[in-house]
């Protein structure tokens, strides 16, 4: 029988979707995290950069980016609004699931989170992590730090964790966009720019083209950009469908899926075209106003407020084009709904036949496939909440 490391008895045995109802005690919000003042930056992003061999003077290059903004990154109060924001509907609703929050990179530690769930008596967790698609940086390197939590802490064998699907068509976290698209196109038309000559720049975090084509299960067969861009490709036409009923087939705007934030060194192929190249090739067509969707992102945290509210936003205003940034969903109340949606359908064993998604790629697996989200260069490390390796 196949073991899934860490997973309560109706995951371990590693079925596609759980249809079991499993009694969790708590929720565990896990996130990336983020410096909260100028002594911390070095060091977090030394913790985000750890066995890459990333030298000082590349990491003073990133600093810059949260010196800008006193040292503090947003997402770490963001957090702290989505799990208040949850526990507030999780009481509206009469659900008894306390919420513990641990990160990745910077304090509170996924370890801490862990500690203080052993010792309120808090043994099956169920994960919520702050990353909606499938990659090695948003689900498995998650999965590989549950693995590590568990072992830095003594607790693997007495604590449990499950995770809940990646919910990129999710109807909590789609909605917020197309209500997002909705404003921002209103607000370009509002300037009398007609559609043809306005584009729709759905963006996300840039990753390695070896880490997107080994996105998701090989057996789905997506090709390229594996799941990670097919799954960002059926969420854009998804929110995109949803204005046709305030344009005509013949005056929808068109749009594209770019990428942003990209880290590597020149030799090695990331996900394209940048953000700011699309900007560049868009001015030069004679389009004149941009909406920017961070389709990629839940708040708004760094790679938001500089990578797009200061660099491309920037790259815009050197076009006189005129630019719109949707807002991500923080904690617009479908987004939280749909959160603990969707932490139900594991604690009721909801049939997947019955679980909301709005593309075809969905919904998407609640125990990770084997091989699923290899990272080509560090290979296969323990991971909770997966089928081994």
């Amino acid at each position: 029988m196949t073991h899934v490391l860490g997973a309560t008895d109706a995951a371990a045995s590693g079925p596609e979707h759980v249809e079991e109802a499993v009694a969790y005690d708590a929720i565990l919000l896990a996130s990336f995290g983020g410096p909260e003042g100028q002594d911390d930056v070095i060091p977090f992003l030394r913790n985000v950069t750890r066995g890459r061999g990333i030298p000082e003077e590349r990491l003073e290059e990133v600093a810059h980016h949260y010196r800008a903004f006193g040292g503090i990154s947003p997402i770490n109060d963001q957090n702290r609004e989505l799990k208040a924001a949850l526990e507030a509907e999780l009481a509206r609703r009469g659900i008894d699931l306390p919420v513990l929050w641990g990160n990745r990179n910077w304090n509170p530690y996924l370890s801490d989170a862990l500690t203080e769930a052993n010792e309120r008596g808090f043994k099956k967790l169920i994960a919520v992590g702050t990353s909606a698609y499938s990659s090695y940086s948003s689900c498995r390197q998650y999965r590989e730090d549950y693995a590590i939590a568990l072992e830095q802490t003594g607790l693997e064998g007495t604590i449990q964790i499950d995770k809940v699907r990646q919910f990129f068509d999710h109807p909590g976290f789609v909605q917020p966009f197309i209500d997002g698209v909705r404003d921002g196109l209103a607000q370009i038309a509002a300037k009398g720019i007609a559609p043809e000559k306005t584009h729709v720049l759905f963006t996300t975090h840039s990753i390695p083209s070896t880490d997107a084509a080994k996105s998701g299960p090989e057996s789905r067969g997506f090709g390229e950009g594996g799941a990670y861009a097919a799954q960002h490709l059926a969420v854009s036409e998804v929110v995109m469908a949803a204005q046709a009923e305030d344009f005509s087939a013949t005056t929808l705007p068109a749009h594209s899926l770019v990428y942003q934030s990209r880290s590597g060194p020149p030799s090695m192929p990331w996900l394209e075209p940048d953000i700011n190249d699309a900007i560049d090739a868009l001015a030069a067509d004679g389009i004149e106003a941009v909406v920017i969707v961070p389709v990629g992102f839940i708040s708004d945290h760094m790679e938001v407020k500089w990578d797009l509210d200061t660099e491309a936003l920037e790259t815009a205003g050197g076009h006189n084009m005129v630019a719109v940034r949707v807002p991500t969903p923080g904690v617009h109340p479908a987004f939280v709904t749909g959160l603990v949606d969707l932490v139900l359908e594991r604690r009721d064993g909801v049939p997947v036949a019955d679980r909301p998604a709005l593309t075809t790629i969905g919904p998407w697996y609640d125990v990770c496939r084997p091989g699923c989200c290899e990272n080509v260069r560090l290979g296969f490390k323990p991971a909770a909440a997966g089928v081994a390796p």
